[in-house]
């Protein structure tokens, strides 16, 4: 069996660029696993994409499959023989579907079975044979929405394919993908090389597209050359750029050939908010801003020419005229917005539906605002900031420079509470509505802030469950994954000691379709959160587990503060040496107690306590209990789980010494009686039988 390195190459229209490094990587995985379900080895596995393709190059892949032996299993022998031991129709049928007569069947048996069997050799396919399959296969598995035709045939993807790549060594391998048969030429930089391409070997592959080619087809290159282009170029005009992981991805998926080019704008500009002139550079037009040293903006941006032109100072001359009248757009929008208070725009929202079913945006604004006075009065905070700020958050979608820069929504609004002569408590809380908008944004850091983004995130949240819209399978059409996950962070993190259960309550009685189903609707969303928050526990800390979780979700603490402080104690008390033997007690507590049923309920009875195990186990209770309800209340719960993993001795020597199950009524129920109130007793900081896999 040979070993050559194997390349497959798509040549496509331009693609979709914040798709690419998406489906470069669906690529790769699909392929590969496509190689191992085809017993086909190799060594590593390069990947290559670029605006116009998605390449892969396979190093040592195998020349064919190695021969199997297949086990064929037939009938059970007792069907497969009559009594005289003639073959019935059973074992004739089987042999012919095997190709061969009786006597060349086998026998295979397990324990007491035995049927008939044939093992036969199958002959390893070429991989020549078998790679256009696997390519092919790969490519319907990208995650690609919607799907394209071109030309009159009915292959689709997401752009037209114009070529393709398959070689095995110096040899073409033969076969069609998405309509197009293979070759072993490919095409260069669309405006910088000429004509196809023959490529040798696969190992030629990159270095002939990059000479003559004009084209750096790995990205991972590609990327770190802007990064470094863009980084010079910014501290050759005296400052740095400003650019995120997203904007450099998507620069380098628009390029093949990136060269810098450094633009200006009229200094005058720089009088708008920094985040205009930042959403426009990087949002609608992929440039790189340029701050100086103390972060200020300078009228100065950096872009990624997909050429190296013969003059430089057009290319630069083209992208200055473009980005002028953009600015030029949110200057007007910026001083004609401000012709008129933020206030006076309130009524407008009346007339711009929300969500069917859920009102006006008008109407979402009153119900944040209620729920954000209530939320504030539950934290002693002030609330007229925070409801001023809940009735003008969005007022700032009717105003031109949103409807130009969508994303600028609630920072706008900020500037303009600004401007309308609103206090800086309710400006800055309008700007910090909507964080955090993604995993790892920044949150909100005024109280009024805060307490608006969660007012707004639950109302959200409590209209969408009340419609029923929750998110099914991948589908989260409203963000309310994300909205879950913004509640639990800005409360967790900003210490917001809030009662979940009674803030998801007001949310979902304030919806206009709350209707009956009210107490189902708050019930789900409260679990949906909790889901949520189960994810965002185990992920901020490694080593909290599952079980840990269930112990503290049992309890149902309503507070995600109090949540937090508990699932901290029970992680610090799986560290001590009676952890183990407390947490298995308590299953084999929990256990009894479950099978006795109303057995257990009966009051504890001292003057039946006659077993010396049993006394002592009452006495450790009860001076427990005076050591720990204080601690519990103030939420020391590490410090309660402490004292109550003394009760290791007592609880061990009780359950060695002591027939719980007795056969005088009397007895067993208020041994019961103690049981249970040694589990309500730890049930106080969390149900720590979740954490033995032990039963009783």
């Amino acid at each position: 069996m040979t070993r050559s390195d194997f390349l497959v190459e798509v040549g496509t229209e331009e693609l979709p660029p914040t798709a690419l490094r998406r489906l470069i990587d669906a690529f790769e995985t699909g392929v590969i696993e496509g190689l191992a379900n085809a017993r086909l080895d190799h060594a590593d596995v390069q990947s290559f994409a670029t605006p116009r393709r998605l390449a892969l190059l396979i190093e040592s892949l195998v020349s064919g499959q190695e021969d199997r032996t297949v086990l064929q299993k037939g009938p059970p022998v007792r069907i497969a023989f009559d009594n005289e031991g003639a073959p019935t129709k059973a074992a004739l049928a089987f042999a012919a579907k095997c190709g061969v007569e009786i006597d060349a069947l086998t026998r295979e048996s397990a324990g007491d079975n035995e049927w008939l069997a044939y093992e036969s050799v199958e002959a390893g396919k070429d991989t020549a044979e078998l790679m256009a399959g696997i390519v092919e296969a790969a490519l319907e598995k990208l995650p690609i929405p919607r799907r394209m035709r071109w030309g009159d045939r009915n292959d689709e993807f997401v752009r037209p394919v114009h070529w393709l790549v398959m070689l095995h060594g110096n040899a073409i391998v033969p076969g069609a993908v998405l309509g197009i048969q293979s070759g072993n030429k490919t095409r260069g930089h669309r405006f910088h090389s000429v004509g196809e391409m023959e490529i040798p070997t696969p190992g030629d592959y990159a270095s002939m597209l990059r000479d003559p080619g004009y084209v750096i087809a790995d990205f991972a290159d590609r990327r770190k050359k802007i990064v470094a282009a863009v980084t010079e170029a910014a501290a050759s005009a005296g400052g740095t750029a400003l650019g995120d992981e997203a904007l450099f991805d998507e620069v380098t998926a628009l390029t093949e050939w990136p060269v810098p080019v450094t633009g200006a704008f009229e200094a005058s500009f720089l009088e708008l908010p920094r985040e205009v002139i930042v959403a426009t550079l990087t949002n609608h037009q992929r440039y790189f801003p340029v701050a100086d040293a103390n972060g200020a903006l300078l009228p100065v941006f950096i872009t990624l020419a997909n050429l190296e032109s013969k003059a430089p100072e057009r290319v630069r001359d083209g992208n200055e005229r473009v980005i002028r009248p953009r600015l030029a757009d949110a200057a007007f929008f910026w001083a004609t917005d401000q012709d008129k208070p933020l206030a006076d725009r309130a009524a407008s929202l009346k007339n711009v539906v929300y969500q069917k079913g859920l009102g006006t945006l008008h109407d979402k604004c009153m119900r944040v605002s209620a729920l954000a006075s209530r939320l504030a009065d539950a934290l002693s905070l002030p609330s007229e900031p925070v409801t001023r700020a809940a009735v003008l958050a969005k007022c700032d979608l009717v105003t031109g420079m949103v409807g130009e820069f969508p994303e600028l929504q609630g920072t706008m609004g900020g500037y303009y509470a600004t401007s309308s002569g609103e206090s800086d408590a309710v400006a800055h809380a309008i700007g910090e509505q909507y964080l955090p908008r993604f995993a790892g944004d920044a949150l909100p850091e005024s109280p009024a802030g805060q307490l608006l983004a969660v007012a707004d995130k639950l109302d959200t949240l409590a209209g969408i469950f009340a419609l029923g819209k929750k998110p099914s399978g991948n589908r989260d059409p409203f963000g309310l994954r994300r909205a879950a996950l913004g509640v639990i962070r800005i409360l967790v993190e900003k210490d917001l000691d809030l009662d979940l259960a009674d803030a998801i309550e007001t949310a979902v009685v304030q919806q206009p379709v709350a209707g009956e189903e009210q107490v189902e609707t708050r019930e789900q969303l409260f679990d949906f959160i909790m889901e949520r928050a189960r994810s965002y526990f185990l992920d901020r800390q490694p080593d909290w587990t599952q079980e840990m979780f269930e112990a503290v979700r049992t309890r149902r603490p309503s507070s995600l503060v109090d949540f937090y402080h508990r699932l901290s104690a029970v992680s610090e008390f799986v560290g001590v040496e009676s952890a183990g033997s407390l947490a298995a007690a308590n299953k084999r507590t929990a256990n009894i107690l479950r099978k006795a049923g109303a057995a257990a309920e009966h009051e504890l009875d001292r003057t039946l306590l006659n077993d010396a195990a049993e006394v002592a186990l009452y006495e450790a209770i009860e001076t427990a209990r005076q050591e720990v309800q204080p601690l519990v209340e103030q939420r020391a719960y590490a410090d309660a789980l402490r004292r109550l993993s003394e009760l290791r001795q007592p609880v061990d020597t009780f359950f060695d010494d002591v027939m719980v199950m007795a056969n005088d009524e009397s007895l067993r129920n208020n041994r019961l009686a103690l049981l249970a109130e040694l589990r309500a007793l730890f049930l106080g900081v969390a149900d720590i039988s979740r954490l033995s896999p032990t039963e009783d």
